[in-house]
């Protein structure tokens, strides 16, 4: 028996969106991060210039580090998103089960 609570499943549906929303984002920012940022060692200066080479691997190792945070990100959200669904999957099915059970009790057999 119910203690008179309800779950609003469309404000359930309209945070799975979202976070769907949010995935699709994080998969463009992941794409950005590890192809539209790459720098060629060249564009720091020649080797005569000696600090080229350490300005080139800083870049390389804040790159790695973003595509990582992004990476991270994606997992939380994506796992967030999964959880969200479950639980809504399981709300609508008791909601199912609940309306079965009250359209199974016999007429007269009131509480």
């Amino acid at each position: 028996m119910s203690n008179g609570m309800r779950v609003d499943l469309s404000a359930l549906d309209e945070v799975i969106r979202k976070l769907n929303g949010l995935l699709s984002d994080m998969d463009k920012a992941n794409t950005k991060a590890k192809y539209e940022t790459d720098i060629p060692s060249t564009a720091f200066g020649s080797m005569q210039f000696l600090e080229s080479n350490e300005l080139h691997t800083a870049h390389e190792k804040q790159k790695a580090r973003i595509e990582g945070i992004i990476k991270a990100l994606h997992g939380l959200i994506d796992d967030f998103s999964t959880s969200t669904s479950k639980v809504r999957d399981k709300y609508s099915n008791q909601e199912q089960a609940n309306a079965q059970g009250v359209s199974a009790t016999p007429k007269g057999a009131g509480y």
